[in-house]
């Protein structure tokens, strides 16, 4: 049972992404990912202009004045959501967690899903596959979609990227737009992630937050890896320490970067402290011109 507090934060949640998909990105979205081809709809009659490729020359015939056929867009494409739950998301040192971060946009990304007629589900996972919710239509499923998000009890801390992509790739069998949304605190996964690639349209989104990025001085400090839980004591103060600490993180983003280029994926950059539209539109407006 959820408590009236937790059910009041899902819906808030619910409604401000709700408005980012309706307001901020509907059209640039459907732009990026275009349906898998034209569809007849009907007949009407020929407007000075129109393309004379679309006369329907068996109507013109029959009412012996010209017709062109109307088409639309059939999208019936998936939208998968693979959402990374380990303990190093649960980090926030100024606007937001990293996790609330990663929820407010899979949440944004389902309902654009939705909103253009496509399905949309979810991988959850931490050092292992926590929950798969096949790809549905419809506000009712994004609704689950986010309630999981906010209430899923991991089993695990860890971050196995690896396991989770070989996952999608065994059970997601329809080319479909995939999302990968983490922090990517883990190594080994470019092999499947070019596979992944190759079979699906695959967007790389990682979160992080200003303070990872650097040691602030403020003497010994115990530090405790929430996804190991090793322990690790750390004098802040050392200049040494502070220089190791960024030139570790500076290549750690620089190796994303190549495995990115590598593997032919895209990669949208997130902080904490900032809001998440301006790198989402500049995503969907670049994809929209490819």
């Amino acid at each position: 049972m959820l408590s009236k507090e937790l059910i009041k934060t899902i819906q808030k949640f619910h409604f401000r992404t709700r408005y980012l998909a309706n307001e901020m990105f509907a059209g640039q979205y459907t732009s990026a990912f275009k349906g898998r081809g034209m569809e007849f709809a009907e007949v009407r009659e020929y407007i000075p202009g129109d393309d004379i490729r679309t006369i329907d020359w068996n109507v013109s015939a029959r009412f012996g004045r010209p017709f062109v056929k109307m088409f639309h867009e059939e999208r019936e494409l998936t939208v998968m959501l693979v959402i990374d739950l380990s303990a190093s998301n649960m980090f926030a040192t100024r606007k937001r967690f990293k996790r609330d971060l990663i929820a407010e946009v899979a949440g944004t990304l389902a309902f654009l899903a939705i909103k253009t007629n496509d399905k949309v589900g979810a991988i959850l996972f931490t050092s292992s596959v926590e929950k798969f919710i096949p790809p549905k239509k419809g506000s009712a499923h994004v609704w689950r979609l986010i309630k999981e998000i906010f209430t899923h009890e991991e089993s695990s801390t860890g971050t196995d990227i690896e396991s989770a992509l070989k996952y999608l790739n065994s059970t997601v069998k329809r080319n479909s737009i995939v999302f990968l949304l983490s922090d990517f605190m883990d190594t080994g996964y470019e092999k499947v992630l070019r596979i992944t690639s190759g079979k699906h349209d695959l967007t790389m989104i990682r979160v992080e937050d200003d303070t990872e990025k650097s040691l602030p001085d403020i003497g010994r400090v115990t530090f405790i890896d929430p996804e190991s839980r090793k322990i690790c004591h750390v004098n802040t103060s050392n200049r040494r320490v502070r220089r190791i600490w960024e030139e570790e993180r500076k290549k750690k983003e620089n190796n994303i970067q190549t495995i990115c280029s590598r593997c032919g994926v895209s990669l949208i950059q997130l902080n904490t402290k900032k809001s998440a539209i301006k790198p989402l539109m500049k995503y969907f407006l670049k994809k929209g011109r490819r």
